[in-house]
């Protein structure tokens, strides 16, 4: 099928790299010329795992092209935007300023029969707005809402390989069209056994703030009993293992430490609590504010613990902060715990010296103030403490005996609870997690 892909940010370039991965003819469209010459020249220009190897085999194959034009999607017949929609300055509620500017640029290029797929993450009642507002500038064109599900880190398996697929169609002979034009799309995954969801905008929309509402729920609730476990003298991983074990629960997304970040959960939380303010239902979704404040305070316990063990004077100490992406398998720092709290220590005082495998570069441009090193066993060297805040594979599999030989202190603050406790004591050093004995 020809494609289009408004948008070519993160959502963007990975979607427009799988579907022609899948053997699609796609073209990604996108302001930044920069960025665009980036993904032509096959430069991904962000870090996820999977996405130079079918980025650079679907441009060499021609199937997959990228413009600053928009006027190059008139032979497409499916038009997927995936434009941002970052929080407002002032504001919790979402900007949708993209998202708009995407569809009044891309209208007049559509045609009848023309089905355009909404990825972005919006407030409900936009796809509602936007379907109303094609009908007068692009008749005949259908409007779907087709949100994306992905996991940073997972992002090419996600798309080519969903675990599900979630179609809001206008009602009567429209949608069942569009939801065929979809399932063409997305044939390879269908034919893989991935469910298929089709329904109606409202619910579509839905369907992606609810799952994240839904998460970062499920990550404040273990972090609140870590709260509880400290005071209490209790261990909170044992108690996640425990309830994990209930089938209703589930194991996943119980890891108590220093809390979610990146560019999805905490912005999408607070749009939907301020969406449901404006539908006059804000206390429906009231307890998504002290979800937030929970995650915010995990990061401060942190730092309590940091200058507790390091007997309240952290000013001028050496701080090795190991991780900096929100998450590992990502270079994404934005609304990241791990930058947030080597930010909040230098401003105590500390000399902190932070690492990450990929994330050194952004966090750099937004905290230029900030001590970064490439080499772990750089920033480990001489350090008074250490601070784990990124849970990337090769910090866990730190060796606690030969970091023991670098450091100046062997004090190490593990805001993830990723680390053998008891191995680490046993090499001798002062070993605090979150929620932990």
């Amino acid at each position: 099928m020809k494609i289009s892909v408004i948008g070519c940010g993160y959502l963007g370039a990975v979607h427009a790299a799988a579907m022609a991965e899948l053997g699609h003819e796609v073209v990604g469209i996108d302001v930044d010329s920069a960025r665009i010459e980036s993904l032509a020249a096959a430069i991904p220009p962000f870090f996820e795992p999977g996405l130079p190897e079918i980025l650079a085999s679907a441009t060499a194959s021609g199937r997959l092209r990228f413009s600053t034009d928009i006027s190059e999607v008139a032979d497409a017949t499916v038009h997927f935007v995936a434009v941002g929609t970052p929080q407002q300055h002032g504001s919790h509620a979402a900007d949708l300023r993209f998202v708009d500017a995407a569809f009044v640029a891309l209208a007049p290029y559509l045609k009848p029969g023309d089905v355009v797929a909404g990825k972005s993450t919006v407030p409900v009642g936009t796809a509602s707005r936007l379907s109303a507002r094609l009908a007068s500038t692009a008749p005949g064109a259908i409007l779907t809402w087709n949100p994306e599900f992905l996991r940073e880190g997972f992002a090419v398996t996600d798309t080519i390989s969903p675990d599900r697929l979630v179609y809001g169609v206008p009602g009567g002979d429209e949608g069942a069209r569009a939801a065929g034009v979809l399932d063409e799309v997305y044939a390879s995954a269908i034919e893989g056994g991935t469910p298929v969801v089709v329904t109606d905008y409202a619910t579509a929309e839905l369907v992606k703030v609810s799952a994240n509402a839904f998460l970062a729920t499920k990550i404040s609730f273990i972090n609140a009993m870590a709260e509880i476990a400290e005071v209490t003298g209790a261990d909170v991983t044992a108690l996640a293992d425990a309830i994990g074990y209930d089938a209703r629960i589930g194991r996943r997304f119980l890891n108590a430490g220093v809390g979610f970040g990146g560019g999805c959960l905490p912005k999408d939380i607070r749009a939907f609590t301020a969406r449901a303010e404006e539908l006059g239902r804000g206390e429906s979704l009231a307890f998504l504010k002290e979800v937030d404040q929970i995650n915010l305070r995990r990061r401060q316990r942190v730092i309590d613990l940091v200058v507790e063990l390091l007997d309240g004077q952290v000013n001028g100490k050496r701080i090795a902060v190991l991780g900096l992406a929100f998450k590992p398998h990502s270079d994404d720092v934005r609304d990241s715990p791990a930058l947030d709290v080597a930010v909040q220590l230098r401003g105590l005082g500390a000399k902190v010296v932070a690492t990450d495998p990929q994330a050194v570069a952004n966090a750099r441009r937004r905290h230029p103030q900030l001590r970064y090193t490439d080499d772990v066993l750089t920033a480990l060297d001489d350090a008074d403490a250490v601070v784990l805040v990124t849970e990337w594979p090769e910090y866990k599999a730190l060796d606690p005996v030969q970091v023991a030989g670098l450091v100046r202190g062997t004090v190490i603050v593990d805001g993830r609870n990723c680390l053998d406790a008891e191995q680490w004591r046993a090499a001798g050093w002062t070993y605090r997690g979150l929620g932990r004995r």
